[in-house]
C-alpha cells in the first residue's frame, strides 16, 4: 500500500490523502500494518509525554534489523512548532536515512 503518514495529535493535513496518527503508537501501528509510507509529516509533541521521537527510535530499530525497508522515493517534512523538537526530528531522520538508505 502506497500512502502518506501524518503524525500529529491536534492538527489535520491540508488534503485528505493522508493516514493520520495521533500518537507514536498509532504511527507504529500504521507502519506495522500498512508498511512504510513514502512520505511522513512530523509533529514533535504528541500527547502527554509522547513525542514523534519514540516512533523514530522504533523505526530505526526496524530498519537496522531489515524488518522495514524505506522506499527509494521516501521523504519527510517537519511541521512542529517546537524548535528543539523540530531539530531533533530532522537530525534523527537525516541520520537514519544517511546510515541505512543513502549510503554510497
Amino acid at each position: 500500500m502506497k500512502y502518506r503518514l501524518f503524525i500529529d495529535d491536534l492538527r489535520y493535513p491540508t488534503t485528505p490523502d493522508w493516514l493520520v496518527a495521533r500518537t507514536s503508537y498509532d504511527a507504529i501501528y500504521a507502519v506495522r500494518n500498512y508498511g512504510m509510507p513514502y512520505e511522513i509529516a512530523f509533529d514533535h509533541d504528541l500527547s502527554g509525554e509522547d513525542t514523534a521521537m519514540a516512533f523514530i527510535g522504533w523505526l530505526e530499530e526496524q530498519v537496522a534489523t531489515g524488518d522495514i525497508t524505506i522506499p527509494d522515493d521516501f521523504f519527510f517534512t517537519v511541521h512542529s512548532q517546537n524548535p528543539v523538537g523540530k531539530r531533533n526530528i530532522n537530525q534523527a531522520m537525516t541520520h537514519l536515512l544517511e546510515t541505512y538508505v543513502y549510503k554510497d
